[in-house]
């Protein structure tokens, strides 16, 4: 499975799934479910890879902005749910938190923002698959610590100056 390929299918299942992250998610896995055992292990890999991509310093701020508050896990589920919205705003999320302001139509915190579920489907297909638990996929882990400057989350002035798109957006 190529990039576009992992891509065509995050966007396929979440226009079938009218943008809800769960129902993304259970379309996802019957996706997976017709490739064979190695294509599903390929978008694990890609999953994977852009997961620890989007392991930054400023990518949580951003979530913190958009989701009032982010704790590690909620910003682990945020990067699962920034991959389900396609390669468009993933990579502009990725490149420029703050550009989320422009790249996301609508974004209500009780709904958007968590794909934690979107982070199992396909070790979930594989072991429907093959009747055993996902291998290793070989992709080296984050880093300890997230990339860039750390952001004080609890100071709204410095979080208002960094993300300044999103802050008037979401926030005022």
């Amino acid at each position: 499975m190529d990039e576009t390929e992992f891509w065509e299918l995050v966007d396929g299942t979440r226009d079938g799934a009218e943008g809800d992250p769960e129902e993304q998610a259970d379309l996802l896995v019957d996706r997976l479910l017709q490739l064979d055992p190695d294509a599903v292990l390929d978008f694990a890999r890609h999953f994977e890879a852009r997961y620890n991509r989007a392991y930054s310093w400023d990518l949580w701020g951003a979530a913190w902005v958009l989701l009032d508050g982010a704790s590690d896990d909620a910003f682990d589920f945020f990067r699962c749910w920034l991959i389900g919205q396609g390669r468009e705003v993933y990579e502009g999320g990725v490149h420029d938190p703050d550009s989320l302001a422009d790249l996301l139509d609508d974004f209500d915190e009780e709904f958007d923002g968590d794909g934690e579920e979107l982070g199992y489907a396909a070790d979930e297909a594989y072991e429907q698959l093959t009747g055993t638990v996902a291998p290793d996929l070989g992709i080296p882990p984050p880093p300890a610590e997230p990339e860039g400057t750390p952001v004080d989350f609890e100071n709204e002035r410095a979080l208002a100056e960094r993300f300044p798109r999103l802050w008037e957006r979401f926030k005022d």
